[in-house]
């Protein structure tokens, strides 16, 4: 059975930092790209950060660049997202997704392309 667990979200003041994790399962974790999706209420997820766990290739969305690091740990076969200098615009369900396919930007840009998903995880930035 695949599974797919975030943890780490949670409630942080505007400038703070939370760690994102997701543990998974069921899959051979290296042969994937694994990726944190977010969505606001109302809106369609969109891709936050990627990552090869194969070759260690990263991908990220305009609004992460510098403030947020994804990194994998196959022997745990573990993703995370450290967040740093959050802002109450990313307020939003986290999510962890894993993708049989190479990082490239065409491709993980979309959530239909992703084979497992996590259930989420909340992350609240207050003002």
């Amino acid at each position: 059975e695949v599974q797919l667990v975030e943890s780490g979200g949670g409630l942080v003041h505007t400038g703070g930092s939370l760690r994102l994790s997701c543990e998974t399962s069921g899959f051979t974790f290296a042969y994937f790209t694994m990726a944190w999706f977010r969505q606001f209420p109302g809106k369609e997820r969109e891709v936050v950060a990627c990552i090869s766990a194969g070759d260690g290739t990263t991908y990220y969305a305009d609004s992460a660049k510098g403030r947020f690091t994804i990194s994998s740990e196959n022997a745990k076969n573990t993703v995370y997202l450290q967040m740093n200098s959050l802002k109450p615009e990313d307020t939003a369900v986290y999510y962890c997704a894993a993708g049989r396919f190479p990082v490239t930007p065409v491709l993980v840009t979309v959530p239909g392309a992703f084979n497992y998903w996590g259930q989420g995880t909340q992350v609240t930035v207050s003002s």
